[in-house]
């Protein structure tokens, strides 16, 4: 088994605030990412397939392809965006750094299932250079 890893990069804004809260609890629990002008990030992103190379190609699956759908699916819809806003995946559901990764392998997972060549293995997205989130499904 063969873990394979590309990475990309996106800039999106958010805030936090969960709508069942008053304002002074969001604030208070949230502090300044509660702002409701948001502030930004440069993410990155990494997703790991698993699989086994294909015994002509050597690769796991052809990386070209992974790029375009990472783009398609994810760097299409959250570059330059307000998370919040801008964006139906986190309507319902404050773009935190873990619901970002679960929303990112909720976008992949489907794609990358059906050409059947490697499963989804991880989403790990980093907000900072310190901070990240990694996502492994459903375990």
């Amino acid at each position: 088994m063969i873990f394979l890893t590309r990475r990309a990069g996106f800039s999106a804004s958010h805030y936090y605030w969960n709508e069942a809260w008053s304002e002074e609890k969001n604030r208070r629990v949230f502090g300044r990412c509660a702002n409701r002008n948001g502030h930004g990030h440069n993410y990155t992103l990494e997703v790991t397939l698993a699989g086994e190379p294909d015994p002509q190609t050597g690769f796991v699956v052809d990386l070209k392809w992974l790029k375009d759908v990472i783009e398609r699916e994810i760097l299409a819809a959250w570059d330059h965006k307000h998370l919040n806003l801008d964006t139906p995946d986190f309507a319902h559901a404050i773009p935190t750094t873990e619901n970002i990764a679960i929303a990112a392998w909720n976008r992949l997972e489907p794609t990358i299932t059906a050409a059947g060549r490697a499963r989804l293995s991880k989403v790990r997205v980093y907000e900072t250079p310190e901070i990240f989130a990694e996502f492994r499904g459903q375990q």
